[in-house]
């Protein structure tokens, strides 16, 4: 099969992402195989290819962790999926399913957990692995490549606003309107809190206007005052953003952080409330799918060739795609 293979971290504008043929995956009793429709491409996967989160685990390596595409193979203890059936794959390869974490449905926290394009190969390429119990259905009225940001950006924004605990009464401003964020709008909408948006694009603070939001350029922080945010979360991995989201918050507020960064000066006197945001659960996952295929939340995509990796993640880097950039084999 063709895959985008890293076999060394490196700058993103090297082209570190070798378009080759490289065996399809061997799947063992409780795994299915995909043929790859369809796969978002996330910062995280720009963060492991230039090698700023260490050494990847191991090389080489097919990055890629939200994937829709459709079963073309199963094992022999699979008993829910079948050949034909339009499925996807979340970051979570796979969990012990038996630690305080998984017994407790917060399975994103397992100490044992295996990643989708980390443990093993992801999805910059035209077959993908996946265990049983950590695959999903694709409704039927979703396209793939609608489908595939659903599973990390969709999952990751609705547990984030989850965290966050957004109210009609309430105002949440959402720091950082890339392939997350503009997720995390429209979930704060559809809990009926008044929504702000904040980014130094244009082009992303327009998307978020689209989707009823407030929109405030980086830096105003007169205006985030007049409009009294309540609570925070944050997606972009920056420390200046972190602090500008704690300093806008009220005091007693939540900050819901998904991203990399550092909260420095915290002023305990406020009781304000900081949280980390890894991944979505599956039930999470779950009810993401569920909302888009009832039409009330949606992932803004913009296609590209498998074979065009490199230089959607150089974009993605400068700030230049609005909404998740997909990759279709």
């Amino acid at each position: 099969m063709k895959a985008m293979v890293l076999h060394s971290t490196g700058n993103i504008d090297s082209r570190p992402l070798k378009y080759e043929d490289i065996p399809i995956p061997e799947i063992s009793d409780g795994e299915v195989l995909i043929k790859v429709h369809a796969c978002g491409v996330c910062r995280s996967q720009l963060h492991t290819i230039e090698g700023e989160w260490g050494a990847p685990m191991r090389l080489p390596l097919v990055v890629g962790h939200e994937i829709a595409g459709e079963v073309v193979k199963t094992g022999r203890r699979v008993s829910n999926l079948k050949i034909g059936d339009r499925v996807g794959l979340q970051p979570t390869y796979n969990t012990c399913n038996s630690c305080e974490y998984c017994l407790t449905g917060r399975e994103n926290l397992c100490d044992r957990i295996e990643r989708t394009g980390g443990h093993v190969d992801g999805g910059y390429a035209e077959y993908v692995k996946g265990v049983e119990q950590h695959t999903y259905l694709i409704p039927g009225n979703l396209s793939y490549q609608k489908a595939a940001p659903l599973f990390c950006p969709g999952a990751t924004a609705y547990r984030a606003v989850c965290m966050a605990e957004p109210a009609p009464y309430k105002t949440m401003a959402v720091f950082g309107v890339g392939g997350v964020g503009h997720m995390a709008v429209q979930f704060a909408r559809l809990h009926g809190a008044r929504t702000v948006a904040v980014d130094r694009s244009k082009k992303k603070l327009e998307l978020a206007e689209r989707f009823g939001a407030v929109p405030v350029e980086y830096g105003d922080t007169e205006k985030l005052a007049r409009l009294g945010i309540d609570d925070s979360i944050v997606f972009a991995p920056s420390d200046e953003v972190i602090a500008m989201a704690r300093n806008a918050t009220k005091k007693g507020g939540r900050i819901v952080i998904g991203v990399e960064g550092n909260v420095l000066d915290f002023d305990f006197r406020k009781e304000q409330r900081i949280m980390g945001c890894l991944v979505g659960t599956r039930n999470d996952v779950n009810n993401v799918l569920k909302l888009a295929s009832e039409g009330r939340i949606g992932a803004e995509v913009a296609e590209y060739r498998l074979e065009e990796a490199n230089e959607v993640l150089a974009k993605m880097k400068k700030g230049e795609l609005v909404g998740r950039a997909v990759l279709v084999p």
